[in-house]
């Protein structure tokens, strides 16, 4: 009853917003944006090297750039340069790879550098860059990216163990500047999808005097080459970036696309084809975890883009899944896309209570009532069959052992040592812990409400532990969680992005939250990694998917669509998998 009252609150103060209040007045050429959009914690810091959450990276790329770039309209997904002047060369047995650098591309003024002038990036700062992440001391959370790929990577971090500082002017020998504008990369061992690696926020190419001028509060202080600057931080309140003004003062040109999918010009996305990027002066993004307060901007025109609140869903839509005509009338716009992510239940495979009883997993899996989860958000959402999303090769549509089924939960249960939810040597019943980020969202708490209730129906008490956005990924780091909450957004479009989420090496603070270690997972991902895309890969991929979903290491929540308002002078905007430092592509109408 509780939460139909809260709905039915949020539903009456929408509706009254909707019919009563007008835009209000715009000051100038400001985007205003949500910092939860599409993510579920807060930015934790400016630093590309220790950040793995998706409103970091967002914020990230706006600041700092990469070597690559994911194209913007192009339909498949593509790679294309960004700090490079070309694709890099490639060798044939595709181990070594040469990056041309494009010069006159500038760091963005700064304290760090002599008289505060940004000064050139150069192939220097690349291979400066990559060796930070493998440095121990800086506790990369990006490192599974780079683990094992390049030749002599691997040695240095090792190197970087000890209490002595860092040496950076060690070699390695796979990764080399050749010249001021010239990078070489070898990999170790075949890794087709190492490109689509140096276009992640991991990769984003950072001046060594910041870091050292900054020292601890590097995170909070970015220095990048990117088309914007952070000019305020207020943390939990509000971020604001500004035109990063190096690009004009250097010269440097970077234009929207002349080209995307047939149907873009129609859709008047190419209407700024060649102009200068960016095209917003100014980005303002609100830290705002109400949703009535998040409506209430959106509505004012305080936001221009909100994602749609499940309490607020019946206001917004009509009973056909369509905006309302009320809401279209005013020249708000409806976007739905999906999204390349699983959401999730992660189990600590280091926990002594779950993590060794592969029957309990599975009776936690199959108690999981998918419809009515479906039911509770509005169905922007699908169960999830396994780590490979619906829309990647190696998905099996029809591999379900484990589907919501009541009476097999209560028998695996009993199986599990645990005969109608207690401990026969103690008569308790089995209560476990799950972790949970943002407390101070409604809806995560009545989704997490409705995981304990599945939970209770064959006797198992579930414990909710909210925390903040840092605390909560501490815990994950530290190994600290019994069950956790949490989604994998995919960094490139292959399974192997989200296979290796559970690969044994990645666990202990990297992205195998669960801790997840199983010799012939790892032996079958070690293999399938290093080949191109072809049906033997594909076939590798689903039977590491068979062998995760019999383990049961996550229980595997949904697939979510994104539902995104914005209003009717957002230009530009294209629902996108991989939405880093998309923003420079936006434009405003003039009023």
């Amino acid at each position: 009853m509780e939460i139909i009252r809260r709905r039915a609150r949020g539903l009456l103060v929408f509706a009254l917003l909707a019919a009563g209040c007008a835009e209000a007045p715009r000051d100038g050429d400001i985007l205003r944006a949500n910092t939860l959009y599409l993510a579920s914690a807060r930015v934790r810091g400016f630093d590309p090297a220790k950040v793995s959450d998706v409103a970091s990276a967002k914020a990230i790329q706006l600041v700092y750039e990469p070597l690559l770039q994911i194209a913007y309209l192009d339909r498949p997904y593509r790679l294309q340069p960004l700090l490079v002047e070309s694709m890099p060369e490639r060798s044939g047995d595709g181990l070594r790879y040469l990056f041309r650098l494009r010069r006159g591309i500038y760091f963005a003024d700064a304290p760090c550098f002599p008289g505060g002038r940004g000064r050139e990036m150069t192939a220097d700062d690349v291979v400066y860059s990559i060796k930070r992440i493998a440095d121990r001391k800086v506790a990369s959370s990006g490192w599974w990216a780079f683990e094992n790929r390049i030749v002599g990577l691997d040695e240095f971090r090792e190197a970087s163990a000890g209490e002595q500082p860092t040496d950076y002017s060690m070699p390695v020998a796979g990764l080399v500047a050749r010249d001021r504008y010239t990078v070489e990369i070898e990999l170790a061992r075949p890794f087709p999808q190492f490109l689509w690696i140096l276009a992640l926020h991991y990769a984003a190419v950072v001046p060594r005097e910041a870091v050292e001028h900054y020292g601890e509060r590097f995170a909070s202080h970015p220095v990048g080459t990117g088309p914007y600057r952070l000019v305020e931080w207020r943390r939990n309140y509000r971020m604001m970036f500004e035109r990063n003004p190096k690009w004009s003062e250097t010269g440097r040109i970077d234009r929207y696309p002349s080209s995307g999918e047939p149907e873009d010009e129609a859709a008047g996305l190419l209407a700024d084809a060649d102009r200068p990027l960016p095209l917003i002066d100014r980005i303002v993004m609100s830290v705002i975890a109400d949703g009535a307060t998040q409506w209430m901007m959106f509505l004012r025109g305080e936001l221009d883009e909100s994602e749609i609140s499940r309490d607020n869903w019946g206001a917004v839509m009509d009973e056909n899944g369509a905006l309302r005509a009320d809401l279209a009338a005013r020249g708000i716009r409806l976007s739905v896309a999906p999204q390349l992510r699983v959401n999730y239940i992660g189990f600590n495979m280091d926990d002594p209570v779950v993590g060794p009883n592969r029957a309990l997993r599975q009776a936690l899996t199959s108690a999981f009532n998918s419809e009515e989860w479906i039911r509770l958000n509005n169905g922007r959402v699908k169960r999830a069959l396994g780590p490979i999303p619906s829309s990647l090769t190696g998905f099996e549509p029809n591999y379900q052992p484990f589907p919501f089924d009541l009476d097999r939960a209560r028998a695996l249960l009993a199986e599990a040592g645990y005969p109608d939810g207690r401990d026969p040597r103690t008569g308790r019943r089995l209560e476990l812990t799950l972790e949970l980020g943002r407390a101070d969202d409604l809806e995560l708490r009545q989704s997490a409400e409705l995981i304990a209730a599945f939970f209770e129906r064959i006797g198992v008490v579930l414990r909710l532990s909210f925390n903040n956005g840092p605390a909560f990924f501490e815990k994950l780091e530290r190994g600290q969680a019994q069950l956790f909450y949490v989604g994998w957004l995919g960094d490139y479009p292959d399974a192997e992005n989200f296979l290796q989420c559970l690969y044994g090496p990645n666990a202990d603070g990297g992205p195998n939250r669960a801790n997840y270690r199983n010799p012939e997972f790892d032996r079958l991902f070690e293999q399938a990694r290093v080949m191109e895309d072809s049906p033997e890969r594909t076939a590798l991929y689903s039977a590491l998917a068979r062998i995760a979903i019999e383990d049961c290491p996550w229980i595997f929540v949904a697939e979510p669509l994104s539902y995104t308002l914005h209003q009717t002078r957002l230009l530009n905007r294209k629902p996108h998998l991989f939405p880093y430092g998309m923003e420079k592509y936006y434009a405003l109408r003039r009023p």
